[in-house]
């Protein structure tokens, strides 16, 4: 069976949490797009961890982690993501990388850097990760993948790549000489050897997974208003964190995708810019900012102040609605405990004109949010372990957003910690 964890809005929604919990049951955790421009956050038996490139099943010694085609592969937070976890004495996980998967390099992440400078004002909030032009590079066919490694025509690509990111540097930004043939052919030539124990055949492997009833998580990192295609374009990521992308990456067909979970957070964050309806700037968001998760509301990769507004139910509806959500995780529920009455985004308004789907990008700048206010339970829920047990004002909240987009609420999280989770039937009155 295949279960696909997903974000529900623009990520920061704790899917690390949820992958790392559910990935105890599972045999298999894939990582299906994206790069090392996130991060989850796990807190477990063995401390706290972000990991940014490894999937989140790596604590688990039974569970194989896949890398999939997709995925914008850095080798060098790669390897230094294994060896944070040996250093931290944490058991070596197995690990699979898809020969198929293309390489982030250096020069990626220099010229992402190099863009968001020249956009100024205009720039897209980037991580400066190296995403935008490594999948830039890989749909204009100049990547790398990693099988091409071993081709006895590997040099003549290599130089072929230089001269035109050389071209591309000197042209655009004034850089002189960024890549050196020499330099990229030792470096990808000590990768050669270096990966060459975790490569396998994808599609052939997990479709033999999945006719051997191999339980498999397909993990997914940001959320669907960052997706390139339905997300907040152009304020978005450079691939598709959609469930259904899953299947593409790991090569397996798309209706053996049985459940897909969309992560929810108990009320609104976003990492980036663009449109973000709500968002509030006062001394109110800042204290909500302090109190989230275990650290406070900062980003795991950039460690920027996350932007924050009420729970909205217009955007995660509709996040939920592309992702093909099945089920939904609410999470940080915990962290409302302080407040008299909590606000929930119900529609927008936009020009005069109340809505309640969530409208094309162009109108989210005149948008404003329409709220209702429900009582808080003005306690601490971080200790308890069963639905029944939630005080009633925070039941009537979790039934308020299920209500809302459209899909069962059946896990609440309470606290950072892996055992901090309420399982919820969803007859529950």
């Amino acid at each position: 069976m295949i279960t696909a964890i997903a974000g529900g809005s623009f990520g920061d929604e704790g899917k690390g949490k949820m992958t790392d919990l559910l990935a105890a049951n599972a045999d298999i955790v894939v990582r299906f797009q994206g790069g090392a421009n996130a991060g989850h956050t796990i807190i477990n038996d063995y401390g706290k961890f972000t990991l940014h490139m490894l999937p989140s099943g790596v604590f688990h010694k039974h569970t194989e982690n896949i890398i999939a085609s997709s995925t914008a592969f850095d080798p060098d937070k790669f390897f230094s993501e294994l060896k944070m976890l040996k250093d931290n004495g944490i058991p070596e996980p197995m690990v699979k990388v898809s020969s198929r998967t293309q390489l982030l390099l250096p020069i990626h992440e220099e010229q992402d850097k190099l863009e968001e400078q020249r956009l100024g004002k205009n720039s897209f909030g980037s991580t400066k990760s190296g995403i935008a032009p490594f999948y830039s590079d890989k749909y204009a066919k100049c990547n790398f993948q990693i099988s091409e490694l071993y081709s006895t025509n590997i040099n003549d690509k290599i130089r072929r790549f230089c001269e035109d990111k050389n071209k591309f540097f000197k042209a655009f930004y004034g850089v002189p000489n960024a890549l050196y043939v020499n330099d990229l052919i030792d470096y990808l030539m000590d990768l050669r050897v270096k990966l060459k124990p975790y490569l396998f055949d994808c599609p052939y492997y997990m479709n033999d997974a999945v006719k051997s009833d191999k339980r498999i998580l397909l993990e997914g990192q940001l959320g669907a208003l960052r997706d390139v295609d339905n997300g907040i374009y152009p304020f978005v990521t450079s691939s598709s964190p959609l469930a259904g992308f899953g299947a593409v990456s790991a090569g397996i067909p798309p209706y053996e995708i049985k459940s897909v979970i969309s992560v929810i957070k108990a009320y609104s964050t976003c990492v980036g810019a663009g449109a973000f309806v709500g968002e509030l700037f006062d001394e109110a968001a800042n204290e909500l900012r302090e109190r989230g998760g275990d650290s406070g509301e900062y980003g795991a990769k950039t460690g920027r102040s996350r932007r924050i507004a009420g729970f909205d139910g217009v955007s995660t509806q509709y996040g939920c609605m592309v992702q093909g959500a099945t089920e939904a995780a609410l999470t940080m529920l915990d962290v409302l405990g302080y407040l008299d009455k909590i606000p929930v985004c119900v529609a927008y308004k936009i020009n005069g004109e109340t809505v309640e789907k969530f409208p094309e990008t162009y109108l989210l700048d005149d948008a404003e949010p329409v709220y209702e206010y429900l009582d808080g339970w003005k306690c601490d829920i971080s200790d308890i372990s069963s639905y029944d047990d939630l005080p009633k004002a925070a039941k009537n909240y979790i039934k308020f957003i299920e209500n809302r987009i459209e899909i069962p609420i059946t896990m609440i999280s309470n606290g950072p910690k892996r055992n901090q989770i309420i399982y919820r039937n969803i007859d529950c009155k």
